[in-house]
């Protein structure tokens, strides 16, 4: 059975400095890159949540791009549990990037929820409390 978790406050899982060579031919920041990093920033809290845990991603849902990353952005993963299963732990993911500059502006430029499963050595699922 499902408990859900009311958890309201994010945590900043991971920051990271947006280079140049993480950029796509329009000049901005490969959508791409920007998953991987929200996709490590999501077991993360997993593991913050079950550090016994090993865990694997299964989904990543309603991955929205609001606006996009530019080079020079500090781009800050911010994290919350929204749902535990009997194996499984939902996360999600709020991506904002601070814009060096006049303005110093922060903007949220993704958000997404992301799902993992906690598996044993064999890579077998196994329940989050056991």
């Amino acid at each position: 059975m499902a408990d859900e978790v009311d958890e309201t406050e994010y945590r900043t899982a991971i920051r990271v400095a947006m280079m140049p060579r993480d950029t796509n031919a329009a000049g901005t920041i490969f959508g791409g890159v920007i998953l991987g990093h929200l996709d490590l920033a999501g077991a993360m809290e997993a593991m913050r949540r079950y550090p016994s845990r090993r865990f694997v991603t299964v989904a990543l849902h309603e991955v929205v791009f609001k606006s996009p990353v530019l080079v020079g952005d500090l781009v800050s993963f911010r994290t919350r549990v929204v749902k535990t299963g009997r194996t499984s732990i939902t996360v999600e993911v709020l991506v904002e990037a601070e814009r060096f500059g006049p303005d110093n502006a922060v903007v949220q430029v993704t958000e997404a929820e992301a799902v993992y499963v906690a598996v044993d050595e064999h890579r077998n699922p196994i329940a989050l409390d056991a």
